[in-house]
Protein backbone atom coordinates (compact mmCIF):
# COMPACT_ATOMS: atom_id res chain seq x y z
CA UNK A 1 0.00 0.00 0.00
CA UNK A 2 1.47 3.55 -1.16
CA UNK A 3 2.05 6.01 0.78
CA UNK A 4 -0.52 9.25 1.31
CA UNK A 5 0.79 12.74 -0.30
CA UNK A 6 -0.15 14.83 2.72
CA UNK A 7 -3.25 17.58 3.08
CA UNK A 8 -2.62 20.92 3.33
CA UNK A 9 -6.34 20.94 4.78
CA UNK A 10 -6.16 24.60 6.54
CA UNK A 11 -9.01 25.34 8.97
CA UNK A 12 -9.11 27.80 11.86
CA UNK A 13 -8.31 27.13 15.15
CA UNK A 14 -11.31 28.48 17.32
CA UNK A 15 -10.39 25.77 20.56
CA UNK A 16 -10.69 27.95 23.63
CA UNK A 17 -7.46 27.64 24.52
CA UNK A 18 -6.30 30.43 21.82
CA UNK A 19 -9.28 32.37 22.28
CA UNK A 20 -8.90 32.88 25.59
CA UNK A 21 -4.44 32.47 25.70
CA UNK A 22 -3.76 35.61 27.22
CA UNK A 23 -5.59 34.75 30.46
CA UNK A 24 -2.78 32.15 31.30
CA UNK A 25 -1.00 35.24 32.42
CA UNK A 26 -1.65 35.98 36.17
CA UNK A 27 -1.28 39.92 35.70
CA UNK A 28 -3.41 39.80 32.87
CA UNK A 29 -6.39 37.47 34.53
CA UNK A 30 -6.27 40.18 37.37
CA UNK A 31 -6.47 43.22 34.31
CA UNK A 32 -9.06 41.38 32.21
CA UNK A 33 -11.32 40.51 35.77
CA UNK A 34 -10.67 44.27 37.26
CA UNK A 35 -11.48 45.91 33.88
CA UNK A 36 -14.97 44.09 33.28
CA UNK A 37 -16.26 45.22 36.61
CA UNK A 38 -14.91 48.70 36.01
CA UNK A 39 -16.09 48.95 32.75
CA UNK A 40 -20.05 47.75 33.08
CA UNK A 41 -19.97 50.47 35.30
CA UNK A 42 -18.13 53.14 33.16
CA UNK A 43 -20.93 52.09 30.12
CA UNK A 44 -23.77 52.75 33.18
CA UNK A 45 -22.52 55.94 34.04
CA UNK A 46 -21.64 57.23 29.90
CA UNK A 47 -25.56 55.65 29.08
CA UNK A 48 -27.38 57.49 32.44
CA UNK A 49 -25.46 60.85 31.55
CA UNK A 50 -26.30 60.98 27.98
CA UNK A 51 -30.16 60.35 28.69
CA UNK A 52 -29.91 62.63 31.91
CA UNK A 53 -28.65 65.73 30.27
CA UNK A 54 -30.65 64.99 27.22
CA UNK A 55 -34.01 64.69 29.52
CA UNK A 56 -33.11 67.59 31.07
CA UNK A 57 -32.14 70.05 27.93
CA UNK A 58 -34.05 68.32 25.32
CA UNK A 59 -31.26 69.34 23.18
CA UNK A 60 -29.00 66.63 21.11
CA UNK A 61 -26.57 69.96 20.56
CA UNK A 62 -26.11 69.07 24.73
CA UNK A 63 -25.28 65.38 24.06
CA UNK A 64 -22.97 66.41 21.50
CA UNK A 65 -21.22 69.02 23.96
CA UNK A 66 -20.67 66.68 26.84
CA UNK A 67 -18.75 64.62 24.33
CA UNK A 68 -16.46 67.65 23.51
CA UNK A 69 -16.05 68.60 26.89
CA UNK A 70 -15.10 65.30 27.82
CA UNK A 71 -12.77 65.17 24.98
CA UNK A 72 -10.90 68.73 24.74
CA UNK A 73 -8.30 67.34 27.45
CA UNK A 74 -7.51 64.87 25.23
CA UNK A 75 -6.19 67.28 22.79
CA UNK A 76 -4.30 69.13 24.94
CA UNK A 77 -3.03 66.41 27.16
CA UNK A 78 -2.99 63.03 25.12
CA UNK A 79 0.71 63.57 24.18
CA UNK A 80 1.82 64.13 27.42
CA UNK A 81 0.27 61.32 28.68
CA UNK A 82 2.02 59.24 25.92
CA UNK A 83 5.27 60.57 27.41
CA UNK A 84 4.80 60.14 30.94
CA UNK A 85 3.46 57.07 30.13
CA UNK A 86 7.02 56.03 29.05
CA UNK A 87 8.57 57.79 31.79
CA UNK A 88 6.73 56.06 34.76
CA UNK A 89 5.83 52.99 36.06
CA UNK A 90 2.39 52.55 33.79
CA UNK A 91 0.80 50.54 36.75
CA UNK A 92 1.16 53.63 39.23
CA UNK A 93 -0.17 56.10 36.58
CA UNK A 94 -3.25 53.96 36.17
CA UNK A 95 -4.07 53.89 39.71
CA UNK A 96 -3.28 57.58 40.17
CA UNK A 97 -5.87 58.08 36.90
CA UNK A 98 -8.65 55.49 38.22
CA UNK A 99 -8.94 56.86 41.89
CA UNK A 100 -9.65 60.53 39.75
CA UNK A 101 -12.16 58.83 37.94
CA UNK A 102 -13.68 56.90 40.81
CA UNK A 103 -14.26 60.24 43.07
CA UNK A 104 -15.52 61.94 39.63
CA UNK A 105 -18.39 59.49 39.59
CA UNK A 106 -19.28 59.80 43.12
CA UNK A 107 -19.68 63.56 42.66
CA UNK A 108 -21.91 63.43 39.91
CA UNK A 109 -24.10 60.76 42.50
CA UNK A 110 -23.94 63.06 45.24
CA UNK A 111 -25.39 65.80 42.69
CA UNK A 112 -28.28 63.59 41.45
CA UNK A 113 -28.77 62.21 45.01
CA UNK A 114 -29.32 65.83 46.12
CA UNK A 115 -31.56 66.60 43.35
CA UNK A 116 -29.37 69.27 42.46
CA UNK A 117 -27.55 68.54 39.16
CA UNK A 118 -27.62 71.00 36.46
CA UNK A 119 -26.04 70.72 32.56
CA UNK A 120 -23.21 73.01 33.48
CA UNK A 121 -22.28 70.38 36.70
CA UNK A 122 -22.26 67.50 34.07
CA UNK A 123 -20.03 69.71 31.72
CA UNK A 124 -17.65 70.34 34.28
CA UNK A 125 -17.27 66.96 35.47
CA UNK A 126 -16.91 65.69 31.75
CA UNK A 127 -14.06 67.87 31.32
CA UNK A 128 -12.35 66.51 34.60
CA UNK A 129 -12.71 63.64 33.46
CA UNK A 130 -11.37 64.21 30.21
CA UNK A 131 -8.71 65.02 32.21
CA UNK A 132 -8.03 61.45 33.46
CA UNK A 133 -8.38 60.02 30.57
CA UNK A 134 -6.02 61.69 28.45
CA UNK A 135 -3.72 60.49 31.20
CA UNK A 136 -5.09 56.98 31.65
CA UNK A 137 -5.68 56.08 27.50
CA UNK A 138 -1.75 55.97 26.43
CA UNK A 139 -0.75 53.93 29.87
CA UNK A 140 -3.53 51.52 29.50
CA UNK A 141 -3.38 50.69 25.88
CA UNK A 142 0.38 50.05 25.78
CA UNK A 143 -0.07 48.59 29.13
CA UNK A 144 -0.33 45.33 27.37
CA UNK A 145 2.99 43.96 26.76
CA UNK A 146 3.63 44.61 30.24
CA UNK A 147 1.09 41.73 31.03
CA UNK A 148 1.46 39.08 28.43
CA UNK A 149 4.54 37.69 26.59
CA UNK A 150 4.60 39.46 22.96
CA UNK A 151 3.34 36.15 21.16
CA UNK A 152 0.31 36.73 23.40
CA UNK A 153 -0.30 40.27 22.21
CA UNK A 154 -2.76 39.95 19.47
CA UNK A 155 -4.73 37.68 21.64
CA UNK A 156 -4.47 39.95 24.39
CA UNK A 157 -5.80 43.28 22.59
CA UNK A 158 -9.00 41.05 20.99
CA UNK A 159 -9.80 40.10 24.91
CA UNK A 160 -9.21 43.77 26.11
CA UNK A 161 -11.83 44.57 22.66
CA UNK A 162 -14.21 41.83 24.35
CA UNK A 163 -14.53 42.51 28.05
CA UNK A 164 -14.96 46.00 26.85
CA UNK A 165 -17.81 45.32 24.73
CA UNK A 166 -18.76 42.67 26.87
CA UNK A 167 -19.12 45.77 29.30
CA UNK A 168 -21.46 47.44 26.73
CA UNK A 169 -23.83 44.67 26.17
CA UNK A 170 -24.26 44.70 29.90
CA UNK A 171 -23.58 47.94 31.33
CA UNK A 172 -26.06 50.14 29.41
CA UNK A 173 -29.01 47.72 29.33
CA UNK A 174 -29.04 47.91 33.26
CA UNK A 175 -27.90 51.12 33.38
CA UNK A 176 -31.77 51.49 31.63
CA UNK A 177 -33.41 49.37 34.17
CA UNK A 178 -31.42 51.04 36.97
CA UNK A 179 -32.17 54.37 35.46
CA UNK A 180 -36.10 53.70 34.83
CA UNK A 181 -36.29 51.93 38.22
CA UNK A 182 -34.02 54.01 40.52
CA UNK A 183 -33.17 57.16 38.88
CA UNK A 184 -29.80 58.33 37.45
CA UNK A 185 -27.78 58.89 40.31
CA UNK A 186 -27.29 55.06 41.36
CA UNK A 187 -25.75 54.42 37.78
CA UNK A 188 -23.48 56.78 38.85
CA UNK A 189 -22.76 55.84 42.37
CA UNK A 190 -22.21 52.14 41.03
CA UNK A 191 -20.02 53.35 38.54
CA UNK A 192 -18.05 54.66 41.19
CA UNK A 193 -17.78 51.39 43.07
CA UNK A 194 -16.64 49.52 40.24
CA UNK A 195 -13.10 51.38 40.00
CA UNK A 196 -12.27 49.49 43.67
CA UNK A 197 -12.27 46.36 41.55
CA UNK A 198 -10.07 47.56 38.49
CA UNK A 199 -7.84 49.63 41.64
CA UNK A 200 -7.42 46.65 43.40
CA UNK A 201 -6.43 44.18 40.23
CA UNK A 202 -3.69 46.32 40.06
CA UNK A 203 -2.17 46.58 43.17
CA UNK A 204 -2.37 42.77 43.40
CA UNK A 205 -0.40 42.56 39.95
CA UNK A 206 3.26 41.30 39.80
CA UNK A 207 4.58 44.15 37.71
CA UNK A 208 8.74 43.54 37.00
CA UNK A 209 9.96 47.43 37.74
CA UNK A 210 12.48 48.06 34.38
CA UNK A 211 15.26 50.63 35.30
CA UNK A 212 14.22 53.58 33.52
CA UNK A 213 16.91 55.16 31.11
CA UNK A 214 18.54 58.13 31.59
CA UNK A 215 17.00 61.18 29.35
CA UNK A 216 18.74 63.92 28.25
CA UNK A 217 16.12 65.33 25.90
CA UNK A 218 13.19 67.42 26.89
CA UNK A 219 9.81 66.58 26.95
CA UNK A 220 9.24 68.40 24.00
CA UNK A 221 12.25 66.88 22.06
CA UNK A 222 10.42 63.49 23.10
CA UNK A 223 7.12 64.03 22.74
CA UNK A 224 8.40 65.31 18.84
CA UNK A 225 10.57 61.68 18.09
CA UNK A 226 6.82 60.00 18.53
CA UNK A 227 5.45 62.28 16.21
CA UNK A 228 8.31 62.37 13.33
CA UNK A 229 8.00 57.83 13.73
CA UNK A 230 4.10 58.34 13.57
CA UNK A 231 4.60 60.84 10.22
CA UNK A 232 7.51 58.76 8.63
CA UNK A 233 5.58 55.44 9.13
CA UNK A 234 3.22 54.73 6.02
CA UNK A 235 1.25 52.02 7.84
CA UNK A 236 1.08 53.54 11.48
CA UNK A 237 0.19 56.98 10.10
CA UNK A 238 -2.85 55.39 7.64
CA UNK A 239 -4.03 53.58 10.62
CA UNK A 240 -4.02 56.41 13.11
CA UNK A 241 -5.93 58.44 10.19
CA UNK A 242 -8.74 55.27 10.05
CA UNK A 243 -9.10 55.30 13.74
CA UNK A 244 -9.58 59.11 13.05
CA UNK A 245 -12.46 58.70 10.46
CA UNK A 246 -14.06 55.92 12.49
CA UNK A 247 -14.12 57.71 15.77
CA UNK A 248 -15.68 61.07 13.79
CA UNK A 249 -18.18 59.77 11.92
CA UNK A 250 -19.09 56.52 13.23
CA UNK A 251 -18.63 57.00 17.14
CA UNK A 252 -19.40 60.10 16.82
CA UNK A 253 -23.16 59.57 15.20
CA UNK A 254 -23.35 56.64 17.92
CA UNK A 255 -23.36 59.39 20.57
CA UNK A 256 -26.87 60.44 19.38
CA UNK A 257 -28.67 57.12 20.06
CA UNK A 258 -30.58 58.91 23.00
CA UNK A 259 -31.91 61.21 20.59
CA UNK A 260 -32.81 58.50 18.36
CA UNK A 261 -34.68 56.37 21.19
CA UNK A 262 -36.81 59.08 21.55
CA UNK A 263 -37.08 61.14 18.21
CA UNK A 264 -37.02 58.57 15.51
CA UNK A 265 -38.33 55.60 17.92
CA UNK A 266 -40.27 57.51 19.83
CA UNK A 267 -39.17 55.46 23.27
CA UNK A 268 -37.58 55.83 26.14
CA UNK A 269 -34.80 54.96 28.78
CA UNK A 270 -35.15 51.32 28.02
CA UNK A 271 -35.28 51.17 24.36
CA UNK A 272 -31.66 53.95 24.36
CA UNK A 273 -30.23 51.42 26.74
CA UNK A 274 -31.18 48.21 24.19
CA UNK A 275 -29.94 50.30 21.61
CA UNK A 276 -26.53 50.91 22.93
CA UNK A 277 -26.18 47.79 23.95
CA UNK A 278 -26.92 46.27 20.56
CA UNK A 279 -23.68 47.57 19.29
CA UNK A 280 -22.10 46.52 22.00
CA UNK A 281 -23.47 42.62 21.38
CA UNK A 282 -22.08 43.10 18.08
CA UNK A 283 -19.05 44.46 18.81
CA UNK A 284 -18.52 41.42 21.64
CA UNK A 285 -19.10 38.80 18.56
CA UNK A 286 -17.04 40.46 16.80
CA UNK A 287 -13.87 40.69 19.90
CA UNK A 288 -14.53 36.58 20.44
CA UNK A 289 -14.03 35.92 16.25
CA UNK A 290 -10.69 37.63 16.35
CA UNK A 291 -9.34 36.32 19.90
CA UNK A 292 -9.83 32.97 18.05
CA UNK A 293 -8.47 33.89 14.59
CA UNK A 294 -5.62 35.66 16.28
CA UNK A 295 -3.29 33.26 14.18
CA UNK A 296 -5.11 33.42 11.15
CA UNK A 297 -2.82 36.48 9.05
CA UNK A 298 -5.67 38.25 7.76
CA UNK A 299 -5.94 41.46 9.66
CA UNK A 300 -6.04 43.42 6.99
CA UNK A 301 -8.71 42.06 4.92
CA UNK A 302 -10.84 42.08 8.15
CA UNK A 303 -10.19 45.27 8.63
CA UNK A 304 -11.30 46.23 4.90
CA UNK A 305 -14.47 44.15 4.98
CA UNK A 306 -15.35 45.85 8.26
CA UNK A 307 -14.50 49.65 6.34
CA UNK A 308 -16.70 49.09 3.87
CA UNK A 309 -19.44 46.27 5.54
CA UNK A 310 -20.19 49.28 8.72
CA UNK A 311 -21.69 52.39 6.74
CA UNK A 312 -23.36 50.10 4.67
CA UNK A 313 -25.23 49.08 7.70
CA UNK A 314 -25.24 52.59 9.23
CA UNK A 315 -27.12 53.65 5.71
CA UNK A 316 -29.52 51.30 6.55
CA UNK A 317 -30.09 51.60 10.09
CA UNK A 318 -30.48 55.56 8.85
CA UNK A 319 -34.51 54.23 7.16
CA UNK A 320 -35.62 52.02 9.49
CA UNK A 321 -38.30 53.12 12.46
CA UNK A 322 -39.17 49.09 13.33
CA UNK A 323 -37.27 48.77 17.20
CA UNK A 324 -36.38 45.02 16.69
CA UNK A 325 -34.71 45.74 13.09
CA UNK A 326 -32.85 48.51 14.37
CA UNK A 327 -31.36 46.76 17.34
CA UNK A 328 -30.39 43.82 14.58
CA UNK A 329 -28.90 46.18 12.27
CA UNK A 330 -26.73 48.07 15.45
CA UNK A 331 -25.52 44.29 15.94
CA UNK A 332 -24.17 44.27 12.66
CA UNK A 333 -22.98 47.81 12.64
CA UNK A 334 -20.56 47.08 15.92
CA UNK A 335 -19.78 44.00 14.67
CA UNK A 336 -17.81 45.81 11.62
CA UNK A 337 -16.84 48.78 14.03
CA UNK A 338 -14.92 46.53 15.93
CA UNK A 339 -13.51 44.53 12.92
CA UNK A 340 -11.68 48.19 11.86
CA UNK A 341 -10.93 49.39 15.06
CA UNK A 342 -9.63 46.13 16.78
CA UNK A 343 -7.23 45.39 13.93
CA UNK A 344 -6.42 48.76 13.91
CA UNK A 345 -4.89 48.68 17.72
CA UNK A 346 -3.48 45.28 16.83
CA UNK A 347 -1.35 46.66 13.72
CA UNK A 348 -0.31 49.64 15.31
CA UNK A 349 0.93 47.65 18.43
CA UNK A 350 2.97 45.09 16.36
CA UNK A 351 4.85 48.00 14.10
CA UNK A 352 6.10 50.30 16.87
CA UNK A 353 8.88 50.03 19.15
CA UNK A 354 8.67 49.36 22.29
CA UNK A 355 10.78 52.64 23.28
CA UNK A 356 8.28 54.74 21.68
CA UNK A 357 5.24 52.98 22.56
CA UNK A 358 3.38 55.04 25.01
CA UNK A 359 4.34 58.09 23.05
CA UNK A 360 3.31 56.79 19.84
CA UNK A 361 0.15 55.95 21.60
CA UNK A 362 -0.08 59.10 22.57
CA UNK A 363 -0.81 60.33 19.35
CA UNK A 364 -2.91 57.53 18.63
CA UNK A 365 -5.40 58.28 21.35
CA UNK A 366 -5.13 61.97 20.53
CA UNK A 367 -6.49 61.63 17.20
CA UNK A 368 -8.90 58.95 18.49
CA UNK A 369 -10.51 60.54 20.82
CA UNK A 370 -9.73 64.47 19.28
CA UNK A 371 -12.20 62.91 16.65
CA UNK A 372 -14.51 61.43 18.22
CA UNK A 373 -14.87 64.78 20.19
CA UNK A 374 -15.24 66.95 17.58
CA UNK A 375 -17.98 64.38 15.88
CA UNK A 376 -19.87 64.35 18.60
CA UNK A 377 -20.12 68.32 18.78
CA UNK A 378 -20.36 68.26 15.00
CA UNK A 379 -23.35 65.09 14.39
CA UNK A 380 -24.89 66.76 17.87
CA UNK A 381 -24.88 70.43 15.49
CA UNK A 382 -26.13 69.04 12.47
CA UNK A 383 -28.33 66.59 14.09
CA UNK A 384 -30.55 70.25 15.57
CA UNK A 385 -30.54 71.47 12.15
CA UNK A 386 -31.55 68.50 9.87
CA UNK A 387 -32.27 65.51 11.78
CA UNK A 388 -30.82 62.57 13.43
CA UNK A 389 -31.60 60.55 9.82
CA UNK A 390 -30.04 62.81 7.69
CA UNK A 391 -26.91 62.55 9.89
CA UNK A 392 -26.62 59.03 9.88
CA UNK A 393 -27.15 59.17 6.03
CA UNK A 394 -23.78 61.34 5.40
CA UNK A 395 -21.94 60.24 7.72
CA UNK A 396 -22.47 57.07 6.05
CA UNK A 397 -21.78 57.73 2.57
CA UNK A 398 -18.37 59.53 3.88
CA UNK A 399 -17.78 55.97 5.92
CA UNK A 400 -18.10 54.20 2.77
CA UNK A 401 -16.34 56.70 0.56
CA UNK A 402 -13.29 56.32 2.82
CA UNK A 403 -13.17 52.79 2.64
CA UNK A 404 -13.00 52.98 -1.01
CA UNK A 405 -10.34 54.72 -0.83
CA UNK A 406 -8.24 52.94 1.40
CA UNK A 407 -8.45 50.31 -0.87
CA UNK A 408 -7.79 51.98 -3.51
CA UNK A 409 -4.61 54.55 -2.12
CA UNK A 410 -3.35 52.40 0.97
CA UNK A 411 -3.12 48.86 -0.09
CA UNK A 412 -0.75 48.00 2.45
CA UNK A 413 -3.39 47.90 4.81
CA UNK A 414 -5.88 45.36 3.30
CA UNK A 415 -2.52 43.33 2.66
CA UNK A 416 -1.11 43.09 5.95
CA UNK A 417 -1.10 40.26 7.64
Amino acid sequence: MGNRAPTNKITPNLHLDETFAALKHYNYRLWFIGQMVSLMGTWMQATAQGYLIYQITHSPTYLGLVGFMAGVPTLLFSLFGGWIADRISRRTLLVVTQSAMMVLAFILGVLDFAHIVQPWHILVLAFLLGVANAFDAPARISFVLELVKREDMNNAIALNSTMYNAATVVGPSVAGLTYAAFGAAWCFTINGLSFIAVIVALLLMHIKLEPQPVHSSTAVEEIAEGVRYVLSNPLVLSLTGAVGMVNFFGFGFLNLLPAWATDVLHSGVTTNGLLISARGFGALISALMLASLGGQKIRGKLWMFGSLLMPVALFIFAWVRWIPLSLGILVVIGWSMMLITNNNNSMIQTEIPDALRGRVMGVYVLVMNGAYTIGELTTGAFAQRFGASATAIACAVILFTFGVISWVYFPYIHQHE
